[in-house]
């Protein structure tokens, strides 16, 4: 069954991004740039929608200083937008969506929905299925049924508690909206991996953990999961480990006599294995990518910043793999990277590359540069290109 995803993504106003889309993006995309054009800023944009989901909007802004802070430089009297459009899995079918989301800053330093939009393709009469519509709190709703009819059905009017609560919180868990219920259930899952080798190694209390956290910091508890309850996968993470980190027979969760969970790591070198503390970080990351990599229910969408930190550069080709497996299984990727060796194992439609112009950022996708594909078609590997500086021009070769 086709994966839910992001197929392009708009932002505006939002920190760098004065006026910025990424189109037709794939399961797997690598996102390349210099220092401070906004790599981080687009992992910041997909958490804050989970933020605001969780919570509420004012929340999640001031979470991030605030209002003032988030909107782009210069342009906090204007809204902030950021338009979605989505490949959604409704029961056995397969739909294409938009959900649109303006924010205002409002009183009392209280942030306010301005616009909240889901919106379906156009009917045969041109008209968009607009299944819900909200402003300030109130707006209308019409049940997913809606689509089966040529003419839009009109929508229920609701009232939310708050301006700036997301409509598709509440109303998307019900089951006649499944589309809210789609997008809603899709941000939630969301996965935005900043793993700490330092947070990953003390032991924890015995259990399961049936998804790696964001920090890493339940590293034992996950592989103890695969362990128990999905040993073919386990294994595989013990023979990717084995080809990657030399030395390494087997990895093992154990249960110590105060109920505590530790991994210890046998070395061929060693007589007697070692617990997690005592391995290097690297080999320590690479595991935890292995296990999150296995997870037998890939995330919807999973986001990694410079996977590359603490890894040795043979090791990556192979990791950007095992990456892009994980998005062909049903999890899209988004990946920042600094790394030639990690772009020579990709295809130039997996790379966008950011730009800083003016103070704001603009995103290209480097496969629309005649340019680069003739290189690559010619033999030229993407990482090697980029590294010569020749991606610096993309965003003006495309004018």
């Amino acid at each position: 069954m086709d994966p839910m995803q992001i197929d392009a993504i708009t932002i505006r106003n939002y920190r760098l991004f004065r006026d910025t889309s990424l189109r037709d993006i794939p399961n797997l995309c690598v996102l390349v740039g210099a220092n401070g054009t906004g790599k981080s800023t687009l992992f910041d944009v997909l958490s804050f929608l989970k933020d605001a989901l969780s919570t509420n909007v004012t929340e999640a802004l001031d979470k991030r200083g605030g209002y003032r802070e988030v909107a782009s430089r210069g342009y906090a009297h204007e809204t902030i937008e950021i338009c979605l459009a989505l490949k959604l899995r409704l029961g056995t079918e397969t739909r294409t969506a938009s959900y649109r989301l303006e924010i205002a800053a409002g009183e009392a330093g209280r942030a306010v929905v301005e616009n909240e939009v889901l919106s379906y393709p156009p009917n045969s009469s041109g008209e968009h299925h607009v299944v819900l519509k909200f402003s300030k709190g109130e707006g209308t709703a019409s049940p997913d049924r809606a689509l089966q009819q040529d003419e839009p059905l009109p929508g229920t009017k609701y009232s939310l508690s708050s301006p700036d609560i997301l409509a598709i919180k509440g109303l998307g868990q019900f089951e006649d909206f499944e589309g809210a219920g789609a997008v809603r259930q899709m941000i939630e899952n969301w996965h935005i991996l900043d793993f700490d080798a330092a947070s990953a190694t003390p032991s924890q209390e015995a259990g399961f953990a049936e998804h790696l956290s964001s920090r890493g910091e339940n590293l034992s508890r996950a592989a103890n999961y695969l362990f128990k309850h999905h040993p073919e996968r386990f294994n595989a993470v013990i023979r990717g480990l084995q080809r990657r980190i030399p030395g390494i027979e087997t990895i093992e969760p154990q249960q110590t006599e105060d109920g505590r969970l530790i991994l210890r790591f046998r070395d061929g070198s060693f007589k007697d294995p070692f617990i997690a503390r005592h391995v290097s970080g690297g080999t320590l990351k690479m595991f935890a990518y292995l296990v999150l990599l296995h997870d037998p229910r890939p995330y919807p969408l999973l986001a990694v910043e410079e996977p590359e930190n603490q890894l040795y550069p043979t090791l990556l080709p192979e990791l950007a793999e095992a990456f892009r497996d994980y998005a062909e299984r049903g999890g899209q990727v988004f990946i920042s990277t600094h790394s030639a060796d990690f772009l020579n194992a990709l295809k130039l439609e997996e790379i966008y590359c950011l730009r800083k112009e003016k103070g704001f950022s603009t995103i290209a996708r480097a496969a629309d540069s005649a340019n680069l594909q003739a290189l690559v078609e010619a033999g030229d590997l993407p990482g090697y290109l980029w590294k010569q500086g020749l991606f610096e021009g993309l965003n003006r070769d495309m004018r």
